[in-house]
Order: C-alpha cells, then sequence, then structure tokens
C-alpha cells in the first residue's frame, strides 16, 4: 500500500471517528438534559403549587348558597369556598356563622358537632368553638378562619372578611 492511499485511509478513519464522537456527545448531551427536565419538573410544580393555590383561593371572593336560608337551625352545610370545603352552621338561637372547614393543624377536614355544640377535627382530635372558630383543645395551632355571612331573602351570601 501506498503511503498516499495510507494517509487517505487514516484521514476517512478519523471523520468517520470524529463523526462517532459528535454523535456520542450529542445523545448524551441530549439525554442528561432529559434527565435533568424529568428531575426538575417535579421540583417546579411542588414550589410553584402554593404560588397557584393562593391565586385561585384569591380569586373567589364570596359564594352565594342558594335555599341556605332554609336550612334549619342547629345544623350546619358544607360547601365550597373556591377550591376549599367551608361550612356554613345556623345556630340554635337563629345566629348564622361560616369558617373555613379545613383544620389548622395537618389540613384534615373538619365537621360540627351539634350535639356537643363543636367543631370537630378527627384526624387528631381537635375542637374548635363553632361561635368563634377559636380553637380549644387538641393540637391545632390556629383558629379556623372565619367568613363574613349575610341572609337575603333566596340565598345565604357567604364572603370574605
Amino acid at each position: 500500500m501506498s503511503e498516499e492511499a495510507s494517509m487517505e485511509q487514516n484521514s476517512a478513519g478519523e471523520k468517520s471517528g470524529m463523526k462517532r464522537r459528535l454523535f456520542v456527545r450529542t445523545t448524551l448531551g441530549a439525554a442528561g438534559l432529559a434527565y435533568a427536565g424529568a428531575l426538575g419538573y417535579p421540583v417546579y410544580r411542588y414550589l410553584a403549587a402554593p404560588v397557584e393555590q393562593a391565586e385561585r383561593e384569591a380569586a373567589v371572593t364570596e359564594a352565594v348558597l342558594k335555599d341556605a336560608q332554609k336550612l334549619p337551625p342547629g345544623t350546619a352545610l358544607m360547601f365550597r369556598f373556591g377550591a376549599r370545603p367551608a361550612m356554613l352552621i345556623h345556630h340554635r338561637d337563629g345566629a348564622w356563622t361560616a369558617f373555613d372547614a379545613v383544620c389548622t393543624h395537618l389540613g384534615c377536614t373538619v365537621r360540627f358537632e351539634p350535639e356537643r355544640r363543636r367543631i370537630h377535627c378527627a384526624c387528631h382530635g381537635g375542637v374548635y368553638d363553632p361561635k368563634t372558630g377559636a380553637n380549644l383543645a387538641g393540637p391545632p395551632p390556629r383558629p379556623l378562619r372565619a367568613y363574613r355571612v349575610k341572609v337575603v331573602e333566596e340565598a345565604v351570601v357567604v364572603s370574605r372578611v
């Protein structure tokens, strides 16, 4: 084999070797980017979720509960206030109160117990006052969020305080 032919073959081999290296680098780079994206997206969603939740909650300022004024005294009505559960309580003395129905301890849904005159969280035994929403017993660190209640002719309007 002549020296020129040998140099041409080496140069062609080097060119195909460079093409392979470029292909491997590109493939590994793309795989790395895909892996970083697969790890980064859940982290982004986790960090962005509280902001989106707060925006959704802030967008809802009132809930109109049709025919809720017919609720018998001593009972409660669970409803959605935006994305969160809430409760409207018609007390035996005729007063109305409304609260966020999410326990301030770990986020369980609370319920009204009229026979014991309390709002109770069954998850860890939290107890709230049904008139004020104040935390009375158990682990809840804060009172329930209270809403303003207005009884009108055809409905009960619950709004942010």
